[in-house]
C-alpha cells in the first residue's frame, strides 16, 4: 500500500454495489478510473493551452485522472479576489495585523491590486496566524489560527481553483466542506446507510489532533500527484510554515494546519482523501466479505458493517494505514458498537441490555422504533452540547439584559432560529423545544433581575416568548426523503 491508497498487488476489480456505500451507488460515484491502481504520470498538460475558465480546468480534470495542472494561478485574478473579499464575513476576527474587513475595503480596488501584483511577481509573503481558543463542549479548549484579512482573501481565491480540480476527485462517501454537501447531506446518507443496508456493527471513529499532527511533507506528496504548478504549491508552502504569534511570541509550524484558516479545509480534505478515503474504497472492494458503508465529514467518520470481523479487521488496519502518515486514532473516543435493525433483539438475547448510542454531527444516533414498530435511526441532540449553549446564551442574556426589550429578543429570536434551523429534524422535536424553553427561562431570570421592583411574571413572560421566539416545529424532511432526492435526479448532488 502506498501513500495514495495503492496496493502493490495487481488491481482486484471493484466488486457489485452490495459492498458500496449507499450515498455512492445511488450517485453513481464508484472507483475513480485510474485513480487507485496505477502510478501518477504527467497525463496531460493541462497548462498554458487551456482556456482560462474553470469550467475547462474542472472538464480535464474530470476527463483525465491523471492529469497535472501546470498553470493555475493566473485563474487567480482581480475579479476572483473581489469575490472572495466580498465573501469574508465582515465581523471577522482580524489577524495579527489588527486590519480588519471595512478598513481593508476603503481602498478596496488598491489594496487588491498590489496583492495581485505580489502574488504574480512572488513578492507575497503570508503572515503569522493569531492563535486563539474557543471552549469546547467537553470542556477543553479549540485552538483556532486567525489569518489576516490578505491572506485570507487569497486563500479563498485559491481554494476556488483547486476545488475545481479536487472537487471532480474526491469520493462520493466525502461530505466536509465541499459545494453541496453540508453536514445534514451527511447525516441522511448515514442514516439511510445504516436502514438499507445490512449494517448491525458501527465503528465511531475519531482522530486525534488531526490539524495539529497533519504532516506538511505528505501533503505536499499528495498535492503533486495534480498539481504541478509550483507557483501554487509554494503559495500553499507559506501558508502552512507562517507560524503561530500566542501571547506575542511566534511559533514555527512544521506540522499541522491552522483551524480557522480558510485553506485548512481543503488541504484536509486531500489530505484524508489519499490516507482514509482511497484506502477505505480500495478495503471495501477487496476484503468486505459483507455489506459496508462509510460517511465522512472532514476529520470526522463513521463506518457501518454487516459483520465484527470485517469491523474488526478494517480497525486493525486502519491504525496502521494512519500511523504511516503521522495520524492516529483516539483510543477513548473510538469505539466499534453493535448498532443497527437486529441490535436490540440479538444484545436482548444474550441479556446485555440496549444497544449503545454513537455521536456523529451533533447528534446522538439510537437505534429507535417507528410507531409502526419498524426500526429507524433516531436522533437527538447531543446533551452536552446543548448544555453547552444555553451556559452560553444565559451568559449573554446577563451581559444583555439592561438593553431594550425588542433589542434583546430579536438576539435571542436569531439563536433560537439557528439552533432551529440545525437541529430541528423529525424525532428531535421534544429537545429543541426544551432548548426554546430553557433559553426563555434564563431570558426570564435575566429579565427580573433588572430592577428590584419588576412587574414581570410568567403570563407577561409568555407573551414575549410568543411575540419574539419561533416555534419549536420540525425544519428538516425525514432522511430517506431528502436523499432520494437529492440523488436521483430530481435535485441536483452538486
Amino acid at each position: 500500500m502506498n501513500e495514495r491508497g495503492e496496493s502493490d498487488s495487481p488491481v482486484v476489480p471493484a466488486k457489485p454495489p452490495n459492498k458500496t456505500s449507499v450515498a455512492e451507488v445511488v450517485e453513481e460515484r464508484g472507483l475513480a478510473k485510474g485513480n487507485t491502481a496505477r502510478p501518477t504520470r504527467p497525463g496531460h498538460r493541462a497548462g498554458p493551452g487551456v482556456p482560462h475558465g474553470l469550467a475547462r480546468v474542472r472538464e480535464v480534470a474530470r476527463r483525465d485522472k491523471e492529469a497535472r495542472f501546470t498553470a493555475l494561478l493566473h485563474h487567480v485574478d482581480l475579479n476572483r479576489l473581489r469575490a472572495a473579499y466580498w465573501a469574508i464575513r465582515p465581523q471577522a476576527a482580524p489577524g495579527v495585523d489588527g486590519v480588519r474587513w471595512e478598513d481593508y475595503g476603503q481602498e478596496l480596488e488598491a489594496n487588491l491590486r498590489d496583492l495581485l501584483v505580489r502574488v504574480h511577481s512572488g513578492a507575497y509573503r503570508a503572515s503569522p496566524s493569531r492563535r486563539v481558543y474557543i471552549p469546547k463542549a467537553d470542556g477543553r479548549q479549540r485552538p483556532l489560527g486567525i489569518a489576516t484579512l490578505e491572506d485570507k482573501i487569497l486563500q479563498r481565491a485559491v481554494v476556488e481553483v483547486l476545488g475545481a480540480v479536487y472537487e471532480v476527485d474526491f469520493l462520493g462517501f466525502s461530505y466536509g466542506f465541499r459545494p453541496g454537501r453540508g453536514p445534514h447531506y451527511a447525516l441522511d446518507a448515514l442514516t439511510v446507510g445504516i436502514s438499507r443496508k445490512k449494517v448491525n456493527w458501527v465503528l465511531d471513529a475519531d482522530i486525534r489532533e488531526f490539524f495539529t499532527n497533519l504532516d506538511h511533507r505528505w501533503l505536499v506528496k499528495f498535492l503533486e500527484h495534480r498539481i504541478a504548478d509550483q507557483r501554487v504549491l509554494r503559495l500553499i508552502g507559506k501558508w502552512l510554515s507562517a507560524g503561530v504569534i500566542e501571547n506575542g511570541e511566534l511559533s514555527e509550524t512544521s506540522e499541522g494546519a491552522p483551524q480557522g484558516a480558510s485553506a485548512s479545509p481543503l488541504l484536509a480534505n486531500v489530505y484524508l482523501h489519499y490516507v482514509f478515503d482511497l484506502w477505505a474504497q480500495w478495503w471495501r472492494s477487496r476484503y468486505a466479505r459483507g455489506d459496508m458503508i462509510i460517511v465522512r465529514f472532514a476529520d470526522d467518520f463513521v463506518a457501518g458493517f454487516e459483520y465484527q470481523e470485517d469491523a474488526q479487521r478494517f480497525l486493525a488496519g486502519l491504525r496502521e494505514r494512519f500511523a504511516k502518515f503521522g495520524l492516529e486514532l483516539h483510543p477513548d473516543k473510538t469505539r466499534l458498537i453493535e448498532f443497527g435493525r437486529h441490535a436490540a433483539r440479538a444484545r436482548a438475547a444474550r441479556g446485555v441490555g440496549k444497544p449503545e448510542t454513537f455521536d456523529f454531527l451533533g447528534f446522538t444516533h439510537i437505534c429507535g422504533k417507528t410507531r409502526t414498530g419498524r426500526f429507524w435511526v433516531k436522533r437527538k441532540t447531543i446533551s452536552k452540547r446543548m448544555r453547552a449553549k444555553l451556559a452560553e446564551v444565559k451568559d449573554q442574556l446577563k451581559r444583555r439584559r439592561h438593553l431594550p426589550i425588542p433589542e434583546q429578543g430579536l438576539w435571542l429570536a436569531s439563536v433560537v432560529s439557528g439552533h432551529l434551523a440545525y437541529y430541528a429534524v423529525p424525532g428531535n422535536t421534544d429537545a429543541v423545544a426544551a432548548f426554546r424553553t430553557q433559553a426563555t427561562r434564563h431570558w426570564y431570570k435575566a429579565l427580573r433581575c433588572r430592577s428590584q421592583r419588576t412587574r414581570l411574571d410568567w403570563t407577561r413572560m409568555h407573551r414575549l416568548e410568543t411575540r419574539w421566539l419561533p416555534p419549536a416545529r420540525v425544519k428538516h424532511p425525514f432522511p430517506e426523503r431528502r436523499f432520494d432526492a437529492r440523488t436521483r435526479g430530481r435535485s441536483p448532488v452538486r
